[in-house]
């Protein structure tokens, strides 16, 4: 099972969530309530949509805010060694209590579901006392419920990690947040590159407010760093609004379609693909971009001409 520490990724305001929707809102009234006590929570969301971030809020606003927050990645649970680890952070000797956030607690198969229960408390005081054990806080990316139903999850276990169970609403049913979200990476965005921030035209938003955003917040976060790296936003309109081949209208009265100029068209586009993902994989450091897709950097920048960019510089 692995650990890791990272820092919020995104915005704060008044120690809350941002967030215009009346979901957001009213999350954050109820984690207001439930910090400051010891009661396990479940944060159920999409990817992407923000289940960590919750998590170390709940802990910014606990009683030991100042003490350690841990999280553990169900989905990397080592069998052979997975009960001492579990137990060395869930029921610690002699130490102050933590927070312990297990993420993706869905992806435990039966054996690490029997761990996780043997080693988890059977209740859950108020108070945190120095011997008490940890607050637990686990996230999931499926409907628990479902999978207890279905028999695919321990129902005791369930019931042992979900006191109080927040959803998280997916992007596309917060669109009001998609703006005042984009802006704030953008601004984050252009301070981590040390480049200027592209202005946003009526046009690009109204492209973004009507996608359906399957990868969430992180979706939107990388966009608004792809913005800043390449300067400018004229892409959004080819990547964000594709026309599906099945709602375009068959016309057999017009000329027939030339096999060899829909074979270019395709591999213009591919082109493109493979372009975009390998300046992604290298953070936009277009020479090292060049060597992965094997051409030269002056290749490189003649295509970034031709697919929309107007950023050409290092």
């Amino acid at each position: 099972m692995s650990t890791e520490t990272q820092t919020l990724d995104i915005p704060f305001k008044a120690n809350l969530v941002a967030g215009r929707a009346k979901a957001i809102q009213s999350l954050n009234a109820t984690v207001l309530e439930i910090a400051p006590t010891n009661i396990p929570v479940l944060i159920v969301g999409e990817s992407g949509a923000g289940k960590q971030v919750y998590a170390r809020l709940i802990h910014r606003l606990s009683a030991h805010s100042d003490l350690k927050f841990t999280k553990l990645s169900c989905s990397a649970l080592d069998p052979a060694r997975g009960l001492t680890e579990l137990q060395s952070y869930l029921q610690p000797s002699g130490s102050q209590p933590q927070t312990v956030f297990l993420d993706a607690l869905d992806e435990l198969d039966f054996a690490g579901q029997r761990a996780l229960l043997s080693v988890l408390p059977d209740a859950f005081s108020e108070s945190l006392p120095d011997s008490s054990p940890a607050r637990i806080v686990s996230s999931t990316s499926r409907d628990l419920e479902a999978a207890v139903k279905a028999g695919h999850f321990r129902k005791e276990l369930y019931f042992r990690v979900a006191g109080v169970c927040l959803r998280l609403p997916p992007l596309r049913e917060r669109r009001e947040d998609i703006e005042p979200l984009l802006e704030f990476f953008l601004r984050e965005s252009s301070r981590t590159l040390n480049k200027p921030a592209p202005p946003l035209d009526r046009r690009t938003l109204e492209i973004l407010m009507g996608y359906d955003w399957p990868g969430n917040i992180r979706e939107l976060e990388n966009l608004a760093r792809k913005m800043v790296a390449l300067g400018e936003t004229r892409f959004v309109a080819v990547e964000f609004q594709k026309p599906s081949l099945a709602a375009r209208p068959v016309s057999f009265s017009t000329a027939r379609p030339s096999l060899k100029i829909a074979a270019r068209a395709a591999s213009r586009e591919k082109e493109r693909e493979l372009i975009l993902d390998a300046l992604d994989r290298t953070k936009w450091n277009r020479k090292r971009a060049a060597q992965d897709l094997r051409i030269s950097y002056k290749a490189l920048l003649y295509k970034l001409k031709q697919i929309g960019s107007s950023e050409t510089g290092e």
